[in-house]
């Protein structure tokens, strides 16, 4: 450990200053990149987890500290027992209840907000982390999350274009047109594993709609057969899920 970092280690004014500091800034870097999305979950949500997280790590160290001096003789007297490291698990615990709710499957069978719940979780994490004065854990670990949300995003998308395997969202006119988009993606020479089709009448302004489940015989071939099928005059909507 740093021997420099000794005193911000301990529980003092500067210390507490210093990690809700840290707590406010790292988790607000988090959540720009979401929140540029759009996303529910974004800046003020991230840096208000973090620091959360982090104040309740200060709670548990100090009255940890608290029961073992200016508590003691009242602790021993009521007979107080109290395990402080309980407080981070609790913490862990209520971010699933808060991630939970950023995660929805749209009408389309698309599943959204498991980025954002990661990362709520893992800036909980973080802040518990910073609460605690470990400053060496939380400067790497931030650098690994700010690269995962905002550095390897160009390349997940590489990795999902050129994978074999792919979902393919499609609203059409009529479900006469099925076969005109299946062998629309067969010239392509891909195989398709599973399509689930939606007859579309739950309202008028609902399309017959398709999923298909399909494997290419070639990588990077994902823009190319969404752009073919788009081509079709009776095709409304088609994107990669």
């Amino acid at each position: 450990m740093i021997e420099a970092l000794s005193c911000l280690r301990q529980l003092n004014v500067p210390s507490v200053i210093l990690r809700l500091t840290l707590a406010m800034f790292f988790g607000g870097m988090i959540g720009l990149e979401r929140a540029r999305k759009g996303r529910p979950a974004g800046f003020r949500t991230y840096m208000l987890v973090c620091l959360g997280a982090a104040l309740t790590m200060l709670l548990s160290q100090y009255e940890y500290y608290m029961l073992n001096h200016n508590w003691a003789a009242l602790a021993a007297e009521v007979g107080i027992r109290t395990d402080v490291s309980r407080f981070g698990a609790q913490v862990i615990n209520g971010i699933g209840f808060l991630g939970a709710g950023t995660i929805i499957v749209t009408g389309r069978q698309e599943v959204k907000g498991l980025t954002t719940a990661a990362g709520l979780w893992a800036s909980a994490c973080m802040g518990l982390a910073i609460g605690a004065g470990f400053y060496e854990c939380v400067a790497m670990a931030f650098l690994m999350i700010f690269l995962s949300v905002h550095v390897l995003t160009p390349l997940e998308l590489l990795v999902i274009e050129n994978a074999r395997n792919m979902n393919i969202y499609v609203e059409f006119q009529s479900l006469d047109n099925v076969g005109e988009i299946i062998n629309r993606i067969k010239t392509q020479g891909a195989q398709i594993y599973e399509a689930e089709v939606d007859h579309g009448r739950e309202s008028p302004s609902h399309h017959p709609n398709a999923i298909f489940t399909i494997r290419m015989n070639q990588k990077g071939g994902h823009a190319k057969l969404l752009a073919l099928i788009s081509e079709m005059e009776s095709v409304y909507v088609v994107h990669d899920i």
